[in-house]
């Protein structure tokens, strides 16, 4: 049997994440939104979004990265939220059989008032 090969990426908030104002928080993720935005646009993240529900609440977001796993770490990196130290980066590889994935082109949001418009 054939497998693809996908990076995956796990956003987790650690231990040590800054307290932030509301007002810090919601720029920080304004500008978090717009980065992953950008990272789809341009072809390096084929889907993504916030995990809901998790047994392991510093869970956050996990990523479908186009590229290995040593440019989604760095590409991850540059991401605002990690900068700020608010979000760690996990990389991993997960294979799953061959085709058994498809990915659409779709818009991301660039804001929280994006991500909560009707």
């Amino acid at each position: 049997m054939e497998f693809d090969q996908h990076t995956l990426v796990f956003l987790v908030r650690p231990p040590d994440a800054p307290e932030l104002s509301p007002e810090e928080a919601d720029a920080l993720q304004d500008a978090h939104l717009a980065f992953r935005a950008d990272l789809r646009d341009q072809g390096y993240l084929l889907a993504g979004g916030p995990i809901m529900d998790a047994d392991d609440e510093r869970v956050r977001g996990v990523s479908v990265m186009s590229v290995d796993p040593a440019t989604a770490r760095e590409l991850c990196g540059a991401d605002p939220a990690v900068r700020a130290g608010r979000l760690a980066v996990q990389v991993m590889t997960w294979m799953v059989p061959a085709g058994n994935l498809r990915f659409e082109k779709v818009t991301a949001p660039r804001s929280i008032a994006e991500a909560t418009a009707d």
